[in-house]
């Protein structure tokens, strides 16, 4: 397995969504044309593929390279888990961004990823601030 910083297109995105637990945590309203525009814009494009080529793990991030990195994706092929992928892949992130002396790591986790991060030093916090008058219908990506 190697991770290289990688530009993923929307349709390969989508098929490995469909092989994760990551796939449930997009809005069904406009899918395809964000999904696209947050491959384009993440300043940090993580892909951990096989020897083959296959695409197994994927961290996306905004990072203004000084203070702090937002995750917003971080996913493993289900058959992957618990293999430190997600490990990998969080680790090579926060050192591309600028390295943990200097870059404050920050995500909203889903429920079930919680552990994982808590696992990884990361912890709640209360400083968080949030606006959200987004419509959102929960649905699961799957490939069709």
């Amino acid at each position: 397995m190697h991770i290289a910083q990688e530009k993923i297109s929307r349709d390969q995105y989508i098929e490995f969504l469909s092989r994760t637990d990551l796939g449930s945590q997009y809005p069904r309203e406009r899918f395809l044309e964000r999904i696209g525009r947050l491959l384009e814009n993440a300043d940090i494009s993580l892909a951990a593929r096989k020897d083959d080529g296959e695409l197994i793990g994927v961290l996306l991030g905004i990072t203004d390279f000084a203070y702090w990195l937002f995750v917003t994706d971080l996913g493993v092929d289900r058959r992957y888990t618990g293999q430190g992928i997600g490990k990998k892949l969080l680790q090579t992130a926060h050192t591309l961004a600028g390295g943990e002396k200097d870059i404050i790591l920050y995500t909203c986790a889903n429920e079930n990823a919680v552990g994982f991060y808590e696992k990884n030093g990361m912890e709640k916090a209360e400083d968080v601030m949030v606006k959200n008058h987004v419509d959102w219908t929960p649905f699961n990506v799957t490939k069709d």
